[in-house]
This record gives C-alpha cells, structure tokens and sequence, in this order.
C-alpha cells in the first residue's frame, strides 16, 4: 500500500531481458538518492512510477537496487522498460501519515498528456484517461500520475476518452518526474479506490 506521496526520484540504468521469448520481462536496475535504501530489505515493496515492485536484489552501498517486472506488467504500465527517470514510494508503514490518498500500485491504464503549460506560478497537466477510466474520475477527486498523488480540477468527456486537469505546483515539478512531461507523453494512471467500490455497488444496484 502506498499514498502517492513520491519520496525520491531514481533512475532505471540497465534493463535486462529474463528470456529470449516474447512472454519473458526484465529485470531492472534502478540507481536510488543517496540513502534512499538505508532501510529497505530485499523483498520489500517500492512504487516505480505507480506500480508495485518487489526488491530482488540491492546493493546499498552502489546506490542501487534491481526488480523484475513481468511482460504482463510492462504492457499494462509505460516508462518502466528502459533506462530513465523513474518516481519512487516505499511502502507505507501502518504508523505513517497518508499524505496523499490510498494507492494500491496497480496501474489501472495508461493515459496520454494533450497540454502541459505554466499558470502563474504552477503548471497546468492534462491528461487523457482511457474511455474505461472515466467512470472513476470525478471533479475534486484523486487520481495517481506517474505514483503521484494529484487532484482533478476539471474533467471534459469525449469519444477518445476523458480528459482530466491538474495543477502541480512548484514543489511537485521540482521533485518528481512530472516536470519532464511533454504533450504526447505516455502515464500510468490509478483510479482512487474508493471510487473503484462506488462504481461497483452502483452497477449492483442498477443489477434487475
């Protein structure tokens, strides 16, 4: 479980292939902050870019640390296949603040940015969230980008999809991944969870 509160950016410097056979994933190495895995062990679970990952191996005094990630997640999951940046969240602790809101770090699809732009002294993120996802996202609700716990602002449907606004401000551009984003660039998306249960009971409602 995690909070969508991004404690540390890494970088993934090596992918290696586990097999030669198209079903096979990866194994990662990713390079952490300095003292990021003073208190990580393997077997531990930490968010790259949203998505729950195992540690497999570490190496704390090189810095680093390395996962393997599934062919079935790296369809379901963008930015996570090859060397680059990545957002990083430990695992939360049962006595630990929520400061954002409950994530689970199961990506639920991957959205697209249609604007990205500065408004004052905050930027302005749009993303376009797959037609599946829309029923989930709700004005003032949660959504995790890239693991990162945000706010919706605004939502507009349409066709292709649904478009969600957000506004980051300086502290988020300047410690996370987001500020790199360019329109066109590909995210992972999890919905909030208790959106996830409403949908549900309503669609047993509406059940004859």
């Amino acid at each position: 479980m995690f909070t969508g509160i991004i404690t540390g950016v890494g970088r993934i410097v090596a992918a290696q292939d586990l097999g030669a056979a198209a079903g096979y994933g990866k194994r990662l190495a990713i390079e952490a902050p300095a003292g990021y895995l003073d208190d990580v062990a393997p077997g531990d679970s930490i968010a790259l870019n949203g998505a729950c990952m195992t540690v497999a191996a570490l190496q704390p005094q090189a810095g680093r640390f390395d996962i393997d990630i599934s062919q079935e997640s790296l369809g379901r999951t963008t930015g996570l296949g090859a060397p680059g940046p990545v957002n990083l969240e430990k695992a939360v602790r049962a006595d630990d603040r929520l400061g954002g809101h409950i994530v689970s770090g199961h990506v639920d699809g991957v959205g697209r940015v249609t604007h990205f732009a500065r408004v004052g002294e905050s930027w302005e993120l749009r993303v376009l969230a797959p037609p599946e996802l829309a029923r989930f996202l709700a004005y003032k609700g949660s959504v995790a980008v890239n693991g990162a716990s945000l706010t919706v602002n605004r939502v507009q449907d349409a066709p292709e999809g649904c478009e969600i606004s957000i506004n980051l401000i300086p502290h988020t551009v300047e410690n996370t991944t987001l500020g790199t984003l360019a329109p066109g660039a590909a995210v992972n998306l999890e919905v909030d969870t208790v959106a996830r249960y409403v949908a549900r009971m309503l669609e047993l409602r509406a059940q004859p």
